[in-house]
């Protein structure tokens, strides 16, 4: 029996996620289009094979582009600047306070005209006091000249050379200003709230005072932050987009949403409400456990109970690769002992040269009539054991889903850049005539990331549920199918076409196919979003896998041809 040294396992370890690609993709508005489809759908039912395809014109019915309807608009920087003014000239009107006195009530209650309202006319002292408009605003004029400038020190004869915050009490040159304010600007958005330098005064220093003291350059940086304090303090209708580099403010309206995905011009798609990747038809909720559980240390920790042990003596955990049930541990333990007992290997060593029996195999009991200890770990193990085996299932998945959508988000900038260029000098087509293969890749973008996302939702569907996990996983494998047949297309039979150097005499059919695919794809994927957003109730309702059936019905129509279904594609 060979001996062999024991595995250390080193607990520590850290994972990275991917970010993802930089990519700009065209489309008429300058956004991506998810659910993209051109209207046209076939009835697929069953087993599908591609060709089965019957070409026919519709005479019978016409099928419609699907519209939905955005809960959200962007705004870009003038945009936001334009509500800004209008919020601070009903301030300004309402309460007949000057321009900046407006502003600053605004910024102090989050850029809410209502609460400045409701404030002001509930207390009106209070609120100056606390915003630093006392008496109503600047009165620079009274103090008393010749004055000294409490930074400087030098004294100042001349009126307009000196100035006070709102206070009016506290007299600074303009050098002293300058300073003092473009120091507080290269600081931070913290010079919104910039009071008088007398520390033991909040006197307010208005917008009007700061345009006229420093820079162009410092004027544009508070005027960046003027702008991004209206869209961060009122957040509960208006977001930035996550987007890298991007500057547009997402307004919502929640009133009738359904699902807070975001498609943003910069194509960034991502979640309205908690700002991650946008992961319909999975709540934020789950959202956030997936995340959390993909970065946890926690599932290192899972690794190491379900495939080592620890050496009985130094505790080090042990994974044992191959070999005898003799092991030994590292230096400086060197401990040796029975991998399946755990017992000191010497001790096993005194009963077989005695003759005595073999107990490793052994069910063991104690006097109590309780599993043993080591029968209880090992059974631990296997619970450990597989809660990571079907950890794993779901995340090679969710996580082989994102990787696709990477790539299908590279392949459709290389389409776009070089391919539909190309395409149409070939197939002598306007570049406007091969949209098709553009919608399909946003579609393909699309339905990998929802089928990501499914993934993790599965993970969370408790087990004992099993119509309901019946039910997703037959919609679930349904669209997989869908979109791999739309994938495939889109990404290999497309390439026949690339390679040419004159029209291909079935590049019209692969156009129909193509255009065919895509829809019915979405048709699955609407499909499993609205069953999963409803939580799986056609299983409550009884519906079961006829509901199933009915729902990939594309708006298509289908006859029986020999005793199957013939599928009919609609042009």
């Amino acid at each position: 029996m060979g001996v062999h040294d024991a595995i250390i396992i080193d607990s520590d370890s850290s994972s990275a996620a991917a970010a993802d690609d930089d990519c700009c993709f065209d489309d008429d508005d300058g956004a991506s289009s998810p659910y993209v489809s051109s209207g046209y759908g076939y009835d697929d039912d069953d087993d599908d094979d591609d060709d089965d395809v019957d070409m026919k014109l519709p005479e019978e019915e016409t099928i419609q582009p699907n519209r939905v309807s955005k809960s959200y608009s962007l705004l870009t920087e003038n945009d936001i600047r334009i509500r800004q003014e209008d919020d601070i000239n009903k301030v300004s009107s309402v309460l007949s306070v000057s321009r900046d006195a407006a502003s600053l009530l605004l910024r102090r209650y989050s850029w809410s005209v209502t609460t400045v309202h409701e404030e002001w006319f509930s207390d009106e002292d209070r609120v100056r006091k606390a915003v630093g408009l006392f008496n109503g605003g600047d009165k620079a004029s009274t103090f008393a000249i010749p004055c000294c400038c409490g930074i400087c020190f030098d004294s100042f004869a001349d009126r307009n050379s000196v100035m006070a915050a709102a206070c009016g009490e506290h007299p600074f040159c303009k050098e002293c200003w300058a300073g003092y304010i473009t120091s507080a600007i290269n600081d931070g958005p913290g010079c919104l709230a910039l009071n008088c330098p007398e520390p033991s005064c909040n006197g307010a220093v208005t917008e009007g005072m700061i345009n006229d003291l420093v820079s162009e350059k410092s004027k544009e940086k508070y005027d960046k932050y003027l702008i991004r304090s209206y869209v961060e303090l009122n957040n509960r209708k208006t977001k930035w987009c996550p987007g890298p580099e991007c500057e547009l403010a997402v307004e919502f309206d929640t009133v009738g949403a359904v699902g807070f995905d975001v498609n943003c011009k910069c194509d960034q798609a991502f979640c309205w409400k908690c700002t991650e990747d946008a992961h319909r038809p999975v709540d934020c909720d789950t959202v956030a456990k997936w995340i959390t559980k993909n970065n946890a240390e926690s599932e290192n920790t899972t690794w190491i109970l379900a495939y080592t042990k620890p050496c009985p003596k130094c505790k080090r955990p042990i994974e044992k690769n191959n070999g005898c049930m003799h092991m030994t541990c590292r230096v400086p333990c060197r401990f040796e002992f029975c991998w399946l007992c755990l017992g000191s290997w010497a001790d096993h060593n005194k009963r077989l040269v005695a003759g005595g029996a073999y107990t490793c195999n052994g069910y063991l009991v104690n006097e109590s009539g309780e599993k043993s200890a080591v029968d209880e770990t090992e059974m631990k193990r296997q619970m450990a054991r597989k809660s990571l085996e079907r950890y794993t299932h779901y995340y090679e998945r969710w996580a082989a889903n994102e990787a696709s959508r990477k790539k299908a988000m590279s392949d459709l900038c290389q389409m776009q850049k070089v391919h539909i260029q190309r395409l149409s000098d070939t197939q002598r087509t306007p570049e406007t005539h091969l949209k098709f293969i553009v919608d399909a890749w946003h579609q393909i973008i699309e339905c990998r990331r929802v089928l990501k996302w499914t993934y993790a939702y599965g993970y969370y569907l408790p087990e004992k549920e099993i119509a309901k996990r019946q039910f997703f996983e037959f919609n679930q494998g349904q669209a997989e199918s869908g979109l791999e047949r739309l994938h495939l297309c889109a990404e290999k039979e497309l390439e026949t076409y690339l390679k040419e150097d004159k029209p291909h005499p079935e590049f019209l059919n692969f156009r129909t196919k193509l255009t065919g695919l895509t829809a019915v794809t979405k048709s699955y994927f609407d499909n499993l979003v609205r069953a999963l957003e409803n939580g799986l109730s056609d299983v409550a309702g009884g519906r079961g896998t006829g509901a199933c059936s009915s729902a990939y019905d594309a708006s298509g129509s289908s006859k029986k041809v020999a005793g199957r279904k013939r599928k009919t594609l609609i042009i």
